[in-house]
């Protein structure tokens, strides 16, 4: 199943949510979207800094994490950036393709 970071920014609205529904309401509130589209909710961490949490999902394809995010991202209220992430596997497999491909000036 593809795995994917979010990282969540949440704007004054997002923010105002937070403070009434807490951390663990919002955490409440993702696992069930991602479950809805067959997904699983691995970790949700909030932090300081240029991002207010971290989240790792894991959904059943490319296109249920697009949903995901295009929801969420329509609100308003939050900003995410998803991120796929990519197995050791997956990258011993992309290494041994053979790629024809010709550097510019070369």
């Amino acid at each position: 199943m593809p795995k994917y970071l979010i990282k969540a920014k949440y704007e004054a609205d997002g923010a105002k949510g937070l403070i009434k529904e807490g951390g663990t309401g919002r955490r409440a509130a993702v696992t069930k979207a991602t479950e809805a589209l067959g997904g699983k909710l691995e970790s949700f961490y909030y932090a300081f800094g240029e991002d207010d949490a971290y989240l790792v999902v894991d959904m059943p394809d490319q296109v249920s994490g697009l949903a995901l995010s295009l929801s969420v991202n329509a609100t308003g209220a939050v900003r995410l950036q998803t991120i796929p992430l990519i197995t050791c596997e997956e990258i011993d497999a992309a290494s041994h393709k053979a790629v024809s491909y010709r550097a510019p000036g070369a």
